[in-house]
């Protein structure tokens, strides 16, 4: 496998960075996760989009156009000869020193890895998943905002251990407010009388490119009434339905949180539509290489 770094292309085991960079030091960058399917990339520009949107909210100016970064992934896929595919952006400030200071960063560095990921087993897709709500709360928007997709990701990673102590696979992350906001790593959404509803990206929720294209579907595939509106763990737990949804992990069906099953315990049928649409979707659309 190579790993494309700063135009160059290294293998694997070559693939470094120095200890310097302060994306290394103090998660100081930005990223994205990207799919492809079928020798097509699903939502490049999005990505791209919103990659130079996190980089401008923390004042990160990428050395490169969106059609060169584009490039590059497509250079990098076929490089590797992957018809599916995950794909690692990365964007960090670059090599600094030991201190904090930005302005000591000459040149940011950018890394685009391509490789195989399988998130959750897929008895989960089949079965659905048991998911909990765990104290460590999402990070404030007026702080860290949730929404610059940064490589600082201990907020996450505090919230991912607590779920894998009490043994799932993934946790509903709370709002200071004690609104849903989102998973550690996707978006979330319940269903209840046949209206779709997700938590609005203004309470601290990363806008989901896969969250985005659910929302697309629902309106304009399903017919469905969608609303983004703030709910408790209450509005979970009385669902019809609930699912999350990703990059990596697609959308994939919840059917028990906090240890009370979500209607019949079983993946809802709008949520078995709304998976069979956007794999379809996956497979007909994005950027052939």
């Amino acid at each position: 496998m190579k790993v494309y770094i700063n135009g160059t292309f290294y293998e694997k085991e070559e693939a470094k960075i120095s200890v310097f960079d302060h994306g290394f030091l103090y998660g100081d960058g930005v990223f994205e996760g990207i799919r492809s399917y079928n020798r097509r990339v699903f939502k490049l520009r999005e990505h791209i989009n919103r990659l130079f949107n996190s980089a401008k909210a923390i004042m990160l100016e990428i050395p490169y156009t969106k059609e060169e970064i584009e490039k590059a992934i497509i250079e990098t896929l076929k490089i590797n000869n992957l018809s599916d595919a995950y794909i690692r952006v990365v964007v960090s400030r670059g090599v600094g020193d030991l201190g904090l200071d930005p302005r000591k960063c000459k040149a940011p560095s950018l890394v685009i890895i391509t490789d195989k990921i399988v998130l959750y087993p897929q008895e989960f897709y089949e079965k659905g998943l048991e998911v909990i709500t765990v104290s460590t709360r999402r990070n404030l928007p007026s702080a860290i905002d949730p929404a610059i997709k940064s490589l600082n990701y201990l907020n996450n990673i505090f919230a991912k251990i607590e779920a894998i102590r009490a043994g799932c696979e993934e946790a509903v992350m709370l709002n200071k407010d004690g609104y849903v906001a989102e998973c550690t790593g996707d978006n979330i959404f319940i269903i209840k009388n046949n209206i779709l509803i997700t938590p609005p990206t203004y309470i601290g929720v990363l806008p989901g490119i896969t969250r985005e294209t659910v929302i697309e579907i629902a309106k304009n595939k399903l017919k469905l009434l969608v609303k983004e509106e703030p709910f408790t763990v209450y509005s979970i737990y009385t669902a019809d339905e609930c699912f999350l949804t990703g990059t990596a992990a697609e959308v994939i069906p919840v059917v028990k949180v906090d240890n009370r099953i979500i209607n019949n315990g079983l993946p809802g049928e709008i949520t078995k539509q709304i998976i069979k649409e956007f794999k379809e979707l996956t497979l007909t659309t994005g950027v052939p290489y």
